[in-house]
């Protein structure tokens, strides 16, 4: 579903990644790894599309995402592409809902439909009840909640996760781990999820190692 070929990434003299082949299936849940420096980041930005890799190709369902051009590139991105933050970068002056709501009218969905997509996400997601409330009345397990939803809306065809659970509490921190598998069980979705939680890593069905911008 996601292919990379000897996708090479520098940033002035410095070569941060050397070369990377990787495949991952659908349905998969995929954890990179690696200490700080390895490129994690940017090579999950490379995949999804935020940043571009200074030589190889990138396949993600069927598409080689190398050769679309910017504005093909960003209606991809739209619709098959969803991203879930350390931090859950949700609007402040809007709802729960409404944050949810966002990708799908970016995407050209109606307001009705858009609406009823996002409540259907927030209710599978045990959050319909918080629904009108602003981010600053949720919980920090709530607000990744909230992101997780608006990732999902536009039913993408993976999910990238860049330390999604790296500032929640244990108890928080559990429950979303908890809540990719059963989305992947209930919508096979696809998450590839750069993070340096152990007990996430050892739960993925896959846990990729990389070191000095390479896969090991």
């Amino acid at each position: 579903m996601i292919e990379l070929k000897g996708i090479t990434k520098s940033f002035g003299s410095l070569q941060v990644l050397k070369g990377i082949d990787l495949t991952i299936g659908k349905g998969e849940v995929v954890s990179i790894v690696g200490p700080s420096g390895a490129g994690k980041t940017t090579l999950l930005q490379i995949m999804g599309t935020l940043d571009k890799a200074d030589a190889g190709t990138i396949t993600i369902d069927g598409t080689n995402v190398s050769k679309l051009k910017e504005k093909e590139l960003s209606a991809f991105r739209n619709r098959h592409i969803g991203f879930v933050f350390q931090f859950h970068q949700l609007l402040p002056e809007f709802t729960a809902l409404e944050n949810v709501m966002i990708p799908a009218l970016i995407a050209g969905t109606s307001p009705k439909e858009a609406n009823r997509r996002a409540q259907e996400m927030l209710d599978l997601l045990g959050l319909a009840d918080r629904a009108s409330h602003k981010p600053n009345e949720l919980s920090g397990g709530e607000k990744q909640r909230v992101a997780v939803a608006r990732a999902l809306i536009n039913r993408p065809s993976v999910v990238f996760a860049d330390e999604p659970s790296g500032s929640l509490d244990t108890k928080n921190k559990e429950e979303l781990h908890r809540l990719f598998f059963d989305l992947r069980d209930k919508l096979q979705q696809t998450f590839v999820i750069v993070t340096h939680d152990e007990g996430l890593a050892t739960l993925t069905d896959r846990t990729i190692h990389m070191v000095d911008g390479l896969i090991r």
